[in-house]
């Protein structure tokens, strides 16, 4: 299975790729919306996580450009952002996202378990 993270936290990023690299994932990174975009368009992964604070292009600018991409529409977006405010949750799955985590309020397993739940939906 094959999952893209959007983060522009190098930290968070990298500690994503080793945790979901550790439980089999083929992992491909990007640094922004725009790069995401670009990545997912060329080689379409399984699963997207994706920040909603980017640079270039916004995690609500990613969602609504992959509408109109036949290539990513209908692939599950996992938002894991720091915004937590009612409207941006609303908005996000409104654009299409699967699910959305709140970082602070999740551990990388309880990321990794939630991606396995969404992959396993989307394609069993």
């Amino acid at each position: 299975m094959k999952v893209l993270v959007i983060e522009d936290d190098k930290f968070l990023r990298d500690l994503m790729i080793q945790k979901l690299t550790k439980e089999g994932f083929s992992v491909r990174e990007a640094l922004d919306g725009e790069e995401g975009l670009k990545i997912a368009v060329e080689d379409p992964p399984d699963l997207i996580l994706l920040d909603l604070i980017l640079p270039r292009i916004d995690g609500f600018g990613v969602l609504e450009k992959m509408k109109g991409e036949p290539k990513l529409a209908g692939k599950p977006v996992l938002v894991l952002s720091n915004l937590g405010q009612k409207e941006d949750v609303t908005r996000a799955l409104s654009l299409g996202a699967a699910d959305f985590l709140i970082k602070s309020n999740f551990t990388l397993s309880e990321v990794v378990e939630k991606i396995k739940t969404i992959v396993k939906k989307k394609y069993v």
